[in-house]
């Protein structure tokens, strides 16, 4: 039967539901980090040319409603320049009323791109960049294996905005524990002011068999933070992140209170309901219906 040629688990952003989903990379180039399961069953590696070219052929005969594209799986910008600008140029030239082109991304694989490199796929449609971040504290960063400072980080998700690329970055709630949960708060909420990027999403980590953070939990190394725990969080995360325009969602289905904050003008208002959940005024979501 015709169709995409996908292989094992695939994995996007919530965003990109209504995508064109392009698997080109298989896995993950850096696939260390301590709390994730997602590429588990996968050695990286960039898909072969052939099989990538009969699936643009595939989408652009068949998925003539779709405006946007994905390129899976968990980091297609490590794909070297000299590769990924004629992929561009394939896609662009046989499904030429895409809009918009989004990948994921690292700080290794964002850094080897020079910035002229970054406008030139920024040229070729590749409109938006999906950074995950976790935490802006780095011996949070070292503990769950992130490989990168803050400081990289930070660099990095400037270099994209620059290049007039949109930046969705990910934190994560609760990654530190409880023994530096409001460190990493403040930490992460000063790194997205100084990132400034376009999308915040910020997850509450959920523990997955099998993964090293797993284990350090069951052996009772990792403290898991209750809900009102997650909230003080968040509060604090908030209160020390400032955009200048963007958007900071933490409705993710793994959330306790699901909020969405346009920002500078909806902060306050937000620090406020968060105030009320912690209260008891505001009912949050059972544990039972996370990630549902």
């Amino acid at each position: 039967m015709e169709g995409m040629h996908y292989e094992g688990y695939c994995i996007r952003p919530p965003s990109e539901a209504n995508s064109i989903l392009l698997q080109v990379t298989l896995g993950c180039s850096h696939n260390k980090c301590t709390f994730c399961g997602s590429y588990k069953d996968k050695q990286f590696r960039i898909k072969d040319e052939k099989i990538i070219s009969q699936d643009i052929d595939f989408a652009a005969r068949t998925m003539h409603r779709q405006r946007r594209l994905f390129l899976m799986d968990g980091d297609a910008l490590i794909i070297p320049q000299r590769k990924l600008v004629p992929l561009l140029e394939e896609i662009n030239t046989k499904i030429p009323w895409l809009t918009r082109i989004g990948a994921y991304a690292n700080a290794k694989s964002i850094r080897k791109k020079s910035d002229q490199d970054l406008r030139r796929l920024q040229e070729l449609k590749l409109r938006i960049l999906y950074l995950g971040v976790e935490s802006g504290h780095d011996q949070v960063l070292a503990d769950i294996v992130k490989g990168s400072t803050a400081e990289e980080l930070i660099k990095a998700g400037q270099r994209v905005r620059q290049a007039g690329i949109r930046l969705s970055v990910t934190v994560l709630l609760g990654i530190a524990g409880t023994q530096r949960s409001l460190e990493h708060a403040r930490a992460t909420g000063e790194l997205l002011t100084a990132m400034d990027p376009d999308y915040v999403g910020a997850l509450t980590v959920m523990l997955i068999p099998g993964t090293p953070l797993y284990t350090d939990w069951k052996q009772g190394g990792f403290a898991l933070l209750d809900e009102h725990g997650i909230l003080r969080e968040l509060r604090e995360m908030l209160t020390h992140t400032r955009l200048s325009r963007g958007l900071f969602m933490a409705n993710h289905a793994s959330n306790y209170l699901p909020i969405k904050v346009r920002f500078p003008e909806d902060k306050e208002k937000t620090l406020e309901l968060i105030d009320q959940a912690l209260h008891g005024e505001i009912q949050l979501k059972p544990e039972w219906m996370r990630a549902l």
